[in-house]
């Protein structure tokens, strides 16, 4: 009796311990390919995002025009609740000042863009191909200027919803290429107007092994009546291993109606909690 109450204990004692390891071995991570994202068009969440990931973005930017410039500011909060699948939510503002002598020039008013709401779900991850594709939307729900709203006006003035479609890949250990591509819909009810643009966002970035790297982005625009075409090169700078400085310059290829521009993004990502 003594011999099995012991063989009993000695059994009981192994079981949990084989099941108290069982529950710490983790399950081997989703496949993810690191990619360069560019900075000027970034992306909803890095390609093949993995649950639990989480990161900031704050930026400001100064861009010309012939009758105004326009400072702009933005905020960004990115995260995956589950794997391959990240959402966004982003904060723009825009602040316009007179680049004519005279006073009372006619320009665009101070205003919060909008809230934009975006997901982006990565469904093919290649290792062999060194290969990611991506397929998102994004909505915006735009906004009057303050002027506007001070004056009556309501709050949103119409919405702009754009489906995209990505395709990265690696060349080797250092290069990387990407494009961004898909249709944009702006909706202003109150106008009875919409209008339609297609974008192609184009970009090559070459990496060092801390994570710095430099390369150019090429943001295309093309409507029923008009076509725009900026150029971006572009650097990242890794501060700590969560925290990076991106800085991008814009150089239009027509400066009939569009001047040079200058943006920084602060990349911020919060360390995940180990359970």
């Amino acid at each position: 009796m003594k011999n099995f109450i012991i063989t009993t204990i000695l059994f009981a004692v192994t079981m949990l311990s084989a099941t108290a390891q069982v529950d710490t071995v983790q399950k081997p991570k989703p496949l993810k390919i690191r990619h360069a994202e560019p900075l000027y068009m970034d992306l909803i969440r890095d390609l093949g995002a993995r649950k639990g990931e989480k990161e900031w973005n704050v930026g400001y930017g100064v861009e010309g025009h012939k009758d105004y410039t326009v400072n702009h500011s933005f905020v960004e909060y990115e995260f995956s609740p589950v794997n391959r699948l990240g959402l966004e939510v982003e904060l723009p503002f825009s602040f316009y000042r007179s680049a004519q002598a005279q006073e009372g020039a006619a320009l665009p008013r101070n205003r919060v863009e909008g809230l934009k709401l975006a997901a982006q779900y990565t469904f093919l991850v290649s290792e062999k191909q060194q290969m990611s594709m991506a397929a998102g939307y994004m909505h915006e729900f735009r906004t009057h200027s303050f002027y506007s709203m001070n004056h009556g006006r309501g709050m949103l003035k119409g919405n702009s919803v754009s489906p995209f479609f990505i395709v990265a890949k690696k060349w080797g250990s250092r290069i990387n290429t990407m494009i961004y591509t898909g249709p944009e819909w702006e909706f202003t009810p109150e106008e009875s107007k919409s209008e339609l643009f297609y974008q192609v966002n184009a970009s090559m970035h070459y990496v060092l092994p801390s994570g710095n790297f430099v390369g150019v982005e090429i943001n295309d625009e093309a409507s029923a009546t008009s076509r725009h075409t900026v150029i971006r090169p572009q650097m990242k700078l890794v501060l700590a291993s969560n925290l990076a400085l991106g800085l991008v310059t814009g150089i239009p290829t027509n400066f009939r109606n569009d001047g040079m521009s200058f943006m920084a993004r602060i990349i911020f990502e919060p360390k995940r909690i180990q359970k």
